[in-house]
């Protein structure tokens, strides 16, 4: 039940969204006829809008106050209960793949291609996951390795002629390799501190990209970068759309498969104890430096990855497309989705990729309600989309 306290909360929200909103809302200038046209209705507008949120708001609040208060022993997420159920297990992963195998032969190809958008932020999602979910290092700098990749298929193709399939292991060797060069001068940092250096990197080197005009082309990037090799079958822009579809959803399988592998092994539950006390870790003869290090390699060999595969997507790279928003956004990705799940990862990367394309239909306003559902899964879901489930083992007495 509403209680008189929210009413009354509610009430006063209004009236101060009526005075904040006032000059937008109301007051409307035509410069054309030099006059000034008050619009009165859009007060009632706003005044009913903003009650009905703040009561909504206030509601679901109260609601996620006492859930707390109440046992959370079946909190489980469904999507995790499917997967370690062995009875729907099977049915539910078919029915996914059977969905990602028809999907680009029953859409257009555009909506093909920002699937393939989404599904690259899969891969920088769960690369990320390793670092921040797993390790719990906030590395702000991720976007470096992510270029790395996609200068190095770019000039590689453009100097040598190398061809996608060679650049591709190469990119995962040179991201690890770039990743523990990174992790050195950091291993002494922790939080707010890490943050800020790693964003320091990551400005560096999208700054190197736009100065060094002689190695990257400068601010003018690269252009005409030829797509994967489709070994000599001769394909149309659709089918080459396609084809691009069918091998990043070959890696990240290959990812998903890994990451989990890396999860449940020794150093996976080293990157866990790291991340829950650093001190403890370390007290109980876990080598802190080459856990640390593994991480930021094995983080930065799937930004490797991801970088090429966008080049070779794009066809266009300059170093406009590295900024520090990149960034965010896939520390958006874990974080919304849900920080050490992998499952959570790849539905936080589709929603948040796939979201503001679909609210294109409203143009003037879908970054406003992109942002607004944010807010509102950070403030009720603040553990992610899916939250991690951490491994229970239960003993059973045997009969005797």
């Amino acid at each position: 039940m509403i209680t008189k306290n929210e009413i009354k909360q509610s009430f006063f929200l209004s009236m101060w969204a009526i005075i904040l909103t006032f000059p937008l809302m109301v007051i409307k200038v035509n410069t054309i006829k030099n006059i000034v046209i008050f619009r009165w209705w859009n007060i009632l507008y706003v005044a009913i809008g903003a009650f009905v949120a703040s009561l909504l708001w206030n509601y679901l609040l109260r609601r996620k106050e006492e859930g707390a208060k109440k046992d959370t022993k079946d909190s489980i997420p469904i999507v995790h209960r499917l997967l370690q159920n062995q009875k729907f297990r099977l049915p539910f992963l078919a029915t996914i793949g059977v969905i990602a195998l028809v999907y680009p032969f029953v859409t257009p190809m555009y909506h093909t291609s920002i699937m393939i958008s989404a599904l690259v932020y899969v891969i920088l999602g769960l690369g990320l996951n390793i670092v921040v979910g797993l390790a719990g290092l906030l590395d702000l700098g991720y976007v470096f390795f992510y270029a790395i990749g996609a200068y190095a298929y770019a000039l590689l193709n453009l100097h040598f002629g190398i061809s996608f399939w060679i650049v591709l292991p190469l990119s995962a060797l040179l991201g690890a390799l770039f990743g523990t060069l990174l992790g050195y001068p950091v291993l002494r940092l922790r939080g707010d501190y890490l943050a800020i250096v790693t964003l320091g990197f990551g400005e560096i080197i999208r700054i190197v990209l736009e100065n060094w005009v002689e190695f990257s082309n400068g601010p003018r990037g690269i252009r005409n970068i030829p797509g994967p090799d489709s070994f000599g079958i001769e394909l149309t822009q659709h089918q080459s759309v396609i084809y691009i579809y069918f091998i990043i959803i070959a890696v990240c399988l290959i990812t998903i498969f890994f990451v989990q592998r890396l999860e449940n092994s020794r150093i996976g539950r080293a990157w866990i104890a790291m991340r829950d006390d650093e001190i403890a870790c370390q007290a109980m003869g876990i080598d802190k430096t080459k856990t640390k290090l593994t991480a930021f390699a094995l983080g930065a060999t799937w930004a490797g990855l991801a970088g090429v595969i966008f080049a070779a997507k794009t066809s266009y790279i300059n170093p406009m497309s590295f900024t520090i928003w990149e960034s965010i956004t896939i520390l958006c990705v874990v974080v919304i989705g849900g920080m050490g799940s992998a499952v959570g990862v790849i539905a936080g990367a589709l929603v948040l990729i796939l979201l503001p394309e679909y609210l294109r239909a409203v143009a003037e306003y879908r970054m406003l309600v992109f942002g607004a559902l944010q807010v509102v899964v950070m403030v009720f879901k603040p553990e992610g989309l899916i939250e991690a489930v951490r491994k229970t083992y239960k003993y059973k007495k045997i009969k005797e």
